[in-house]
């Protein structure tokens, strides 16, 4: 395992934002912390009712800056978020050594938690981005129904000059400059831009030893999940996982064909929250 944090007191930075960002969330909830075989995890848990999603942030995201769409899924729903482990969060920072496999056995872990809590009920987990990745390496048979929204795991992302011209000044000069640039490029073209994020993302640039986004799970992995309760969901916009190229590999490992989320980018989450909220509940 690597280490996520810089230092200690980039550490404790980061922990302190989030933590004063759950403080301040309007939304009733509560936290708890699970030891797991990737050390701690931080469990948001809101909502109510005997429907219940698990929520898998993605990369560099977490429960803190999720906010927005867990608030519309605890409307419907009990919430169980959660900040992966390796991921700049209040869970243990140490990246796991082999990603598919320790997190397929995390998320194992973490459904038996919850189906130990809420007996009988429907679950259904759901996953943004290096959280779908994680998602699909979970045990299929602990779970109702799979949300997908804006996808790792089914492709690799392409390069571009674009994206270099993004990632690269958040990278190497970190500041809120090249963090809003960064944001505008993950969200549809004029969106508007929260400054919350600005304002995570130098932090997270400034702090840790930042991740790109997982490659392509091995097609064993994915082919457990074709023709199950599973929906795709993906923006127009979608900087990394574009709507066409990710329409090819839903079809042909899942049998599905993607919900294609006009006006939205890659931070569907964000931007289209209620969209988001309404497909997990079809999937109930």
């Amino acid at each position: 395992m690597r280490r996520l944090f810089r230092s200690t007191e980039g550490e404790a930075e980061v922990r302190r934002w989030c933590r004063d960002r759950l403080s301040a969330w309007s939304v009733p909830h509560e936290a708890t912390v699970l030891p797991t075989v990737l050390g701690e995890t931080h469990v948001l848990v809101a909502g109510t009712g005997d429907r219940v999603c698990v929520y898998l942030p993605g990369t560099n995201f977490n429960t803190a800056t999720s906010t927005t769409v867990l608030g519309r899924l605890a409307d419907r729903s009990r919430v169980y978020a959660v900040d992966l482990p390796g991921q700049p969060g209040l869970s243990a920072a140490d990246r796991p050594a082999d990603e598919p496999t320790d997190y397929g056995k995390w998320a194992g872990e973490l459904l038996r938690w919850v189906h130990e809590r809420h007996a009988g009920a429907r679950i259904v987990l759901a996953g943004h981005s290096r959280g779908a990745a994680v998602a699909l390496s979970a045990p299929p048979d602990l779970v109702d129904g799979l949300a997908l929204l804006s996808p790792a795991g089914l492709l690799g992302v392409r390069p571009s000059r674009a994206m270099l011209r993004a990632t690269l000044p958040w990278l190497l000069r970190p500041g809120p400059a090249g963090s809003r640039r960064l944001v505008e490029y993950m969200s549809a073209p004029g969106a508007a831009v929260d400054p919350t994020l600005v304002e995570w993302l130098t932090l997270v640039a400034r702090t840790t030893r930042t991740t790109g986004a997982p490659g392509p799970l091995a097609r064993a992995t994915t082919a457990r999940w074709h023709r199950r309760n599973v929906q795709v969901m993906v923006g127009e916009h979608d900087c990394f996982f574009a709507p066409e190229r990710l329409a090819q590999q839903t079809r042909s490992q899942l049998g599905q064909e993607p919900h294609v989320v006009a006006g939205a980018g890659h931070l569907l989450v964000e931007e289209r929250p209620d969209a988001v909220a309404e497909l997990v509940t079809q999937l109930f």
